[in-house]
């Protein structure tokens, strides 16, 4: 009966107020964890990385509070490690990407139907342009940079006859 219990809570979702911010006590109270479990997870998932405050306390919106519940789901429920929940979240994350959306596909046989307008080529052109230009962008972004040299006073060598350490 016990077991019964905990899995149908495990499979309900927990509520997640309608809030900005959430500090780390009511994330852990949300996702039933401790604090030090949030902050480890912190430091293996790169996606979940909340605000701090003013005063270094950690701020989670939303989509992060989601996040963690999402961890937790693959790492206690479907026994993910650490790395695998990592590994699975970011696929995960490749694949909410949208894909194009099909093209209508226009019956002939329906005579009120309008043909399809024809693609603009200058549209066309227009994004394989700013894709290149993009491309060039992050080529840009991804070289390396080259330090700029730094510049350094020369060394004056202390004359010996005078003995002194600050000439005048």
């Amino acid at each position: 009966m016990a077991s019964q219990l905990s899995r149908n809570r495990a499979a309900e979702p927990p509520s997640i107020p309608d809030r900005l911010y959430f500090k780390i006590g009511d994330v852990a109270a949300i996702c039933g964890l401790e604090t030090y479990v949030l902050r480890f997870w912190e430091t293996q998932f790169p996606q979940l990385k909340p605000n701090k405050s003013g005063t270094g306390q950690r701020l989670y919106r939303r989509r992060e509070v989601e996040l963690a519940l999402e961890i937790k789901r693959l790492v206690h429920a479907e026994g993910y490690t650490l790395s695998g929940a990592r590994q699975a979240l970011e696929s995960g994350q490749r694949r909410r990407v949208p894909e194009p959306a099909p093209t209508p596909v226009v019956e002939a046989a329906a005579p009120s139907a309008a043909p399809a307008p024809a693609p603009d080529p200058g549209v066309a052109a227009t994004i394989q342009q700013a894709r290149a230009e993009l491309r060039e962008i992050a080529s840009l972004l991804a070289a390396p940079q080259p330090r700029p040299a730094r510049s350094r006073s020369r060394v004056v060598s202390i004359s010996s006859d005078t003995g002194n350490l600050f000439p005048v």
